[in-house]
């Protein structure tokens, strides 16, 4: 029994060392930061932002065939969380689990480094004013 609560104890240290992690983190978003990036500066354009956004969406919706009516707007730089950031947004309609069509959605997807760095849903700052154009490669996904 000793034996078992070792190993129990040392999974939970190992599935809360993330969070307190995080939250030892500091900086003015509160997480931990990888870059030097003060959120000053101009960002690099992020030359593969569709590739990285399909491979997101992939594994982010429960069904990525068949989705409908997808659009994207180019990344252009906006001020995010006081920070300098590419953003770019994208609006489709996609599958439930059962296959049922949801309502049309739309995300806000912000880059640092050129990297995909975080997916917003409340787009209404983020993509105020963008200029959406066809995105059939993410209409053509598959599993």
């Amino acid at each position: 029994m000793d034996r078992h609560l070792q190993k129990s104890t040392r999974r939970a240290a190992i599935l809360l060392l993330p969070l307190w992690l995080a939250a030892c983190g500091g900086g003015p978003s509160g997480g931990i930061s990888f870059t030097d990036d003060q959120g000053v500066a101009n960002q690099p354009f992020p030359a593969n932002y569709k590739t990285d956004l399909l491979a997101f969406l992939r594994a982010y919706l429960n069904d990525p065939v068949g989705v409908r009516d997808a659009s994207m707007a180019q990344p252009v730089q906006r001020t995010v969380g006081g920070r300098l950031r590419y953003v770019s947004c994208v609006r489709y309609t996609a599958k439930d689990r059962d296959g049922k069509y949801l309502a049309p959605k739309e995300l806000a997807v912000s880059y640092v480094d050129m990297r995909l760095d975080r997916v917003v849903e409340d787009t209404a700052e983020a993509c105020a004013g963008a200029s959406y154009a066809p995105f059939p490669e993410m209409e053509k996904m598959a599993r």
